[in-house]
């Protein structure tokens, strides 16, 4: 007998947080449990990591066959091991973490009916941390299954962490946006106004950011300028 033969073997799981913005408010990929534990309740995208595969392998996998999404870039967020997590068993799962533009949404949504976007609502300021609440679109909190409204709330904070000194931000946006879109999802992720004078200068002195040379299209209002991210130029 070896000694890995004499510990008990957990389980092992992947988790994916897909956010977007909807309505100028940050939301998240849920989906509604077909089976128990937690039947009819809302979770993350997620399922167990097969013997033969590696976690980013199994992050992949059910990117398509849960998320119904290819090619998005994830990255591992956190691990989460409490025992009594899963009331299954002993079970650690692996949270994967990705920002993408609502269209990459849609098609997901418009292929199986058993996926939403809720709205996160967070009661906390800055990186405090603390319970969060799932909304769907007309406005009802959702009961999140296992332990996802944790993985969430962790989500978040690590967000609002990386906002300010990293580009994260705009992987929320398309190619070409303008400074008022920007600032839109700067206020949904960290919750509060921000001055839009200051705002925008702040922005244009950090180097970020190229003019297009050209304005939004479609507007009732006076047409803004375009920008785009220097590092996804060309």
């Amino acid at each position: 007998m070896s000694d890995l033969d004499r510990f008990p073997k957990p389980a092992a799981t992947v988790d994916l947080v897909l956010m977007t913005m909807r309505d100028a408010r940050l939301t998240v990929l849920l989906q509604q449990r077909a089976a128990d534990p937690f039947v009819g309740q809302w979770a993350l995208p997620g399922g167990f990591v097969r013997v033969e595969e590696g976690l980013d392998e199994a992050a992949e996998r059910i990117l398509t066959e849960k998320a119904r999404m290819q090619g998005a870039w994830i990255e591992q967020l956190y691990t989460f091991g409490a025992p009594g997590r899963d009331p299954r068993g002993r079970v650690i799962t692996v949270a994967y973490f990705a920002l993408l533009p609502r269209a990459r949404f849609d098609a997901a949504m418009e292929a199986t009916d058993d996926l939403a976007l809720a709205a996160l609502e967070v009661p906390w300021q800055g990186e405090t941390g603390g319970p969060i609440k799932a909304v769907s679109a007309s406005g009802e909190a959702l009961s999140l299954a296992f332990d996802h409204g944790d993985i969430l709330a962790l989500a978040v904070k690590r967000l609002r962490g990386k906002l300010d000194y990293t580009e994260i931000g705009f992987a929320l946006l398309s190619d070409r946006f303008t400074l008022r879109e920007l600032q839109d999802v700067h206020e949904a992720i960290l919750g509060r106004s921000l001055n839009k004078p200051a705002f925008r200068r702040r922005m244009l002195e950090r180097g970020w950011l190229d003019s297009t040379g050209k304005r939004e299209t479609g507007t009732g209002f006076r047409p803004a300028e375009l920008y785009r991210l220097k590092s996804r130029k060309g």
